[in-house]
């Protein structure tokens, strides 16, 4: 009594079958409509970086290594590989300020 896929013998699946053949067919095409659509928005509405400008050149101190830089609204700190912060004006690229961090 066991039903079998049609095969050209002409038996047919139950109808049962066929529905949850129809509903995982519709499943998956839903599913593939939201990755498409998740992907759309991340796309649209996270465009590309926008970034302070940074000027061409910092004049580091002699023997200074820059280790990390962060970027303020009208400044930009460097930190160095020998325990300061250095602070230079963004729009001349000079040395505002000097700061030698202690380690305790």
């Amino acid at each position: 009594m066991a039903h079998t896929p049609d095969d050209g013998t002409g038996t047919a699946l139950p109808a049962s079958v066929r529905l949850l053949q129809w509903l995982v067919i519709g499943l998956t095409a839903s599913m593939i409509l939201g990755v498409i659509t998740l992907v759309g928005v991340v796309v649209t509405r996270f465009p590309g970086r926008q970034t302070a400008p940074v000027p061409e050149t910092l004049t580091l101190p002699q023997g200074a290594t820059a280790l990390s830089i962060a970027q303020g609204t009208d400044w930009i700190g460097i930190t160095t590989t020998d325990d300061r912060i250095l602070i230079y004006d963004r729009a001349s690229g000079k040395l505002r300020q000097t700061i030698t961090l202690t380690r305790p």
